[in-house]
This record gives C-alpha cells, structure tokens and sequence, in this order.
C-alpha cells in the first residue's frame, strides 16, 4: 500500500515540479530553475520517509572536497539521484539523451546543466557530447554525478565500471568521490519502493587525479563495491557479500541477472 500511494506522489510531484518550472525555461539564467528542481529532490526525500517509510542517512560528507568534483555512485535504484542531489552545491549530472525525449524535460535539462550523452550516434558522437559536457562543468566549476556502470545495478550484482568517468576525471583535473549506498534494498531499479527502513548514502575517500586509468577503475570499482556489500549487509542483517560480475543488459532492458547470465559471462 505504501508503495503504491508513493508511487502516486511521485507522479504528481514529477508532473508539478515540470509545470511549475515552465515559465522558467524562457527566463534568462539557469538559477530560478535549478532552484525549482532542488526543491523537487527534497519533496521527493519527504515523501520517501513520510509515505514509503524509507528514512535517508548521509554520512561521509565531511570527505567532500572544496571545488569542483566528479561523483562516481553506485545506481541501484531510481531513487538514489534523489537521496544524492539536495547534497552537492551545484551539481550536474551525467544522462543520456532518451530523457530528451519527455515533453519540455530537455530545456529543463539544459537550464540545469545537465551533460546530456548521444546514445544513439555511435562512439565518436558519445564521446563529442561527454567532452562538450565536460569543458562547459568545468568552466562553471560544477559538480558532475556520474553512474560509471552506465546500468542500473541489482542488489548483489554490479556491471563493469566504464572509463568515462575517468576520462572526465582527467579532463577536468578534479577528483573523484565514491559514493556507496544501500537504496535498493528498499527501492530496486525501476519498481515502487517495497520495503522500510534506513537508506544510506555515504561519500567515500575522494581518488586524486593523475592515476592510470585501469588503476583507477579498479580503485573506484573496489571501493564503491565492496563499502555497498558492507551497507546492504546492515540494512538486511546479512553477512556481507562481494557483488557478483555481470554482463551489461541490451539497451533498453533492465538487469534481471540469472545463473545463466552468469555462465554466459564466464565463457565470454
């Protein structure tokens, strides 16, 4: 029953947030907008805790460095870009260009700075539309969330940690911070949140620029995987368990890992 009022008040709060931001997509300046969208982020917390019974705990923030930064998080769930948002001062983020696709959201992305990937143009346009995206955060000395597994990953699972974010990293100068969390234990990928509790968000040692790229991967990919197992463990009362390799899904598919996707990976 929770799931389901929440699942309403996220479509209503999603739909009024966009109407209420329409007049502003015209005016000069990105701030009234921006402004806009924070608010939607923290409704969204509200009605996590009030109606689904999910409560928010950040820790780490003291890790966070001054200036700009990349975020390399953990994507579980639908819901940890709304746990992540409120928290970082001007913060851009990485998305790909299906989201354009949503009546008026693409000048809402715009006004927010969002670094929005050509998907579907091959790698040269993908990486056009990255290196754009980078220079012009760089040059507004923002934030930048990135997801490095490009996927959203299921509890116990995680994809292979792509080099994007790396490549930004590099490009910017800035460092890296990990985010680790337990989200989808109480909301998993696309679904109405199904469980109560304490998700946690918690920001990791920051990685300084400057490392070999398979270096740092493996930093990041060790990092936010096993910190994640450790929280999943708390929030289940589990013992903790590395999360298992898997193929990236077809485009457009959601993850639903079996013993034969498993298989297939090992052969591959």
């Amino acid at each position: 029953m929770r799931g389901t009022l929440f699942q309403l008040a996220y479509w209503v709060l999603s739909i009024g947030y966009v109407l209420v931001s329409l007049p502003f997509l015209a005016w000069p300046g990105h701030g009234p907008v921006r402004a806009i969208i924070r608010s939607y982020t923290r409704a969204m917390n509200f009605a996590l805790r009030h109606i689904a019974g999910i409560r928010k705990e950040v820790r780490g923030r003291e890790r966070l460095p001054e200036g700009a930064f990349v975020i390399g998080a953990k994507h579980q769930s639908w819901g940890d870009g709304f746990l992540i948002y409120p928290e970082i001062k001007d913060l851009a983020f990485v998305t790909g260009d299906h989201l354009e696709r949503f009546p008026l959201v693409g000048g809402i992305l715009k006004k927010l700075g969002a670094i929005v990937i050509d998907t579907c143009g091959g790698g040269e346009k993908k990486a056009s539309s990255l290196a754009n995206g980078m220079h012009k955060a760089k040059a507004d000395g923002r934030r930048v969330l990135i997801y490095p597994e490009g996927h959203l990953a299921p509890v116990g699972y995680h994809f292979r940690y792509k080099s994007g974010v790396w490549h930004m990293a590099e490009a910017m100068g800035v460092p890296v911070v990990p985010v680790a969390t337990n989200i989808g234990v109480f909301w998993q990928q696309q679904e109405s949140p199904r469980r109560q509790g304490t998700a946690v968000i918690e920001f990791l040692e920051p990685i300084p620029p400057g490392l070999p790229r398979d270096e740092f991967i493996a930093r990041l990919t060790e990092a936010v995987e096993t910190r994640t197992a450790e929280l999943v463990a708390e929030a289940t009362g589990e013992p903790a368990a590395r999360a298992r390799l898997i193929p990236d899904p077809p485009n457009g598919f959601e993850a639903a890992p079996t013993l034969e996707d498993l298989a297939a990976y090992k052969k591959a």
